[in-house]
């Protein structure tokens, strides 16, 4: 059976653009609590700084030390996976009532 030569590719790009559309959601709801003010909106922007920080150290850990694998797929694709559970994690916290 053929495989298409950049079908991994391919799928890793469409992986790219439904990240980009659920960090987009996140986003949308992390302006939305942040302008309502008071105390939520300011560990709101505490926490995005944090988790923002820790998700580029984590990756820069991984990149030095090998972990993101030895081929530009295999970076590319652990750095996706790495950003959509961040991501997925801040829209389940954000959508709970309350979030």
């Amino acid at each position: 059976m053929y495989k298409w030569p950049y079908a991994d590719w391919a799928k890793a790009g469409f992986d790219a653009w439904a990240l980009g559309m659920e960090a987009s959601a996140v986003i949308g709801m992390r302006v939305a609590k942040i302008a309502s003010g008071g105390d939520a909106d300011q560990r709101e922007t505490r926490l995005m700084m944090q988790e923002k920080m820790q998700a580029a150290l984590e990756l820069q850990f991984a990149m030095a030390t090998g972990g993101l694998g030895s081929t530009p797929l295999a970076g590319t694709q652990k750095v996706l996976k790495h950003y959509q559970r961040k991501v997925g994690a801040n829209r389940r916290r954000l959508g709970k009532a309350g979030g």
